[in-house]
């Protein structure tokens, strides 16, 4: 199941959507391009205990 979740990218500042795969365990960690400035961010999920809902946050990757 996928869910689609708004986040701000920590490097350009725009809000985008990103898909979350509820499929793929109840804690994730991945890196994604920014779909507007292009830059790399680490995504970080985390399913509710209900698998509802999930918190998604984002953080700019290292240099």
């Amino acid at each position: 199941m996928l869910d689609e979740v708004s986040v701000v990218c920590p490097a350009c500042w725009e809000e985008i959507v990103l898909e979350i795969d509820r499929s793929a365990g109840d804690e994730q960690v991945y890196s994604e391009d920014c779909s507007v400035c292009c830059r790399p961010m680490t995504v970080h999920v985390r399913l509710d205990d209900d698998g509802e809902g999930c918190t998604v946050r984002v953080e700019a990757e290292s240099d």
